[in-house]
């Protein structure tokens, strides 16, 4: 179904990361609109770790901006740091 008028939603994907709280991480990437925020958020607080892309590294500033708007994001980083990001939140269970 339609979630904030997109079907596929970014919201609506972020919704499933909720039922796994702190073992979780969600990422939102360069894009327009405002899609994606208010899921991180959720995701956020169920506990996981959240990561927006920075304002520098993105064509678009849209979804990642929202995001940091509302507070969704736990760590804002440019694109190149993201994946080591994840890599040691899987490894340690801590944000990297």
């Amino acid at each position: 179904p339609l979630v904030n008028r997109h079907r596929p939603s970014v919201d609506g994907l972020f919704e499933s990361g909720k039922i796994f709280g702190a073992r979780a991480a969600g990422v939102i990437l360069t894009g327009m609109g405002d899609d994606g925020a208010r899921g991180l958020l959720g995701m956020r607080q169920a506990g996981a770790f959240t990561i927006a892309q920075d304002r520098d590294s993105s064509v678009v500033y849209g979804m990642p901006g929202e995001a940091v708007k509302l507070g969704a994001a736990v760590r804002i980083v440019p694109l190149g740091q993201i994946a080591e990001m994840i890599l040691t939140f899987m490894r340690t269970g801590k944000p990297g």
